[in-house]
């Protein structure tokens, strides 16, 4: 059985810190917790663990970080890893953004910041469990 890994995105340390707080709380048993502070920094980890034979089930990216955007990183993780389920996380978001997150990067769901624990660990859920369907 490969190990799977939940990788989250964001430039803002604090809100990474706290997503892999509370994702670890709820998943740390079954998934590793990886964090990346930007899309490039993403997609070299993203590139290395698939290399490594990780499953990556599940990414979720900050929609506005300097350099590269979350729904151009999500489409760079749609081309790397077609399978991989992809959140958008954001406090603001284009239409234009997110209609292309949608239709270039397959979106799956989009967060709202801040977020509730309650539903960042149901939607989490259901977005792993849709993958392990696939």
């Amino acid at each position: 059985m490969n190990k799977k890994v939940i990788l989250c995105v964001d430039d803002e340390i604090a809100v990474l810190s706290s997503l892999k707080t509370e994702l670890k709380n709820n998943f740390g048993k079954d998934y590793i917790i990886e964090i990346a502070e930007s899309g490039e920094e993403a997609l070299e980890l993203l590139t290395e663990l698939l290399e490594s034979n990780y499953e990556i089930p599940l990414v979720i990216a900050d929609y506005i970080m300097p350099y590269m955007k979350g729904d151009e990183l999500l489409k760079q993780v749609y081309l790397l890893s077609p399978g991989t389920m992809k959140i958008l996380l954001t406090g603001e978001v284009t239409i234009d953004g997110m209609k292309k997150a949608i239709n270039e990067a397959n979106l799956y769901r989009y967060i709202t910041k801040p977020w509730q624990s309650e539903d960042l660990a149901l939607t989490v859920k259901k977005t792993v469990n849709s993958y392990l369907q696939n």
